[in-house]
């Protein structure tokens, strides 16, 4: 958490907020969150002067794009972007702080402090990690049902485990993934490869309409994920099955169970997804 959409809004939310603001200095209050450069000095020098021209996303990975460098973001657990007025006073676990030459400031919060933010020169960040070795993103027109289909056939790994891996798919995580697979009628220790050809279909087209209507929804805040305003997703309220342990199924009545699949809270319907 935050999964593909949550990151979607954020890069939604922060469009909004911040393009066309010229970044007057960067404060680095925790080292260890900038991998790229190894020298937060560094970092934050080539990001002085530059000017917000975008933002994007790709997987969980934000991405804010300036005049000549692009800033690859993954906010982990806990993370948060926030603008506010330079005289606001800071949150506890406020780690970046990117001050603007009109006197606000875009503040990267992070309690658990597992976020990371790589800095590349423009059109390079595709091409190395964290960016290069994601699978492809399940939303692309370009990644069909065959290609889907393809891949799965070639694992034998269980489908939670696999549909997790962001070398195999880039964006999903656990609320997504069994909220696709609930959508989609599969139980989530199914090996991939034994899937037919109806189901594979039937799981890609689940998989996208559950991501596009987290995206909808604004994402789900189900611990502490906030949008770039400071507003809680919706999607959490539409869930089938994550969190709802010995609730009905809205389907069929039984009630929901859970399990572990690859070290991961798994919520399932035992009938719906025999």
């Amino acid at each position: 958490m935050p999964e593909l959409p949550e990151v979607e809004t954020v890069a939604r939310t922060l469009r909004e907020l911040v393009v066309g603001k010229r970044v007057r200095e960067v404060e680095v209050r925790l080292p260890k969150i900038v991998k790229r450069p190894a020298d937060p000095a560094a970092f934050a020098a080539q990001l002085a002067g530059q000017t917000v021209r975008g933002t994007g996303r790709r997987g969980k990975y934000l991405k804010v794009f300036f005049d000549d460098v692009v800033l690859v973001s993954h906010m982990r657990m806990e993370g948060r972007y926030t603008l506010c007025a330079s005289d606001d006073p800071k949150e506890p676990h406020t780690h970046v702080v990117f001050r603007f030459a009109d006197g606000t400031e875009l503040r990267y919060r992070d309690t658990r402090q597992f976020g990371t933010m790589h800095l590349f020169p423009r059109g390079a960040e595709e091409h190395a990690p964290p960016l290069s070795v994601l699978g492809p993103e399940p939303l692309d027109p370009a990644f069909t049902e065959e290609d889907f289909a393809a891949r799965l056939r070639a694992r034998r790994t269980r489908l939670k485990a696999l549909l997790l891996d962001q070398t195999f798919l880039a964006g999903l995580g656990n609320i997504y993934v069994d909220e696709a697979l609930f959508g989609a009628g599969l139980h989530p220790e199914r090996p991939a490869h034994t899937l037919t050809a109806d189901e594979a279909v039937r799981l890609y087209h689940s998989i996208r309409q559950t991501l596009m209507r987290g995206i909808a929804r604004g994402g789900a805040s189900v611990r502490t994920y906030r949008n770039g305003k400071g507003e809680m997703g919706m999607f959490q309220l539409e869930l089938d099955v994550y969190g709802r342990r010995g609730e009905p199924c809205r389907r069929c009545g039984t009630p929901i169970a859970r399990i572990v699949v690859a070290g991961r809270g798994t919520h399932l319907c035992p009938s719906c997804q025999a």
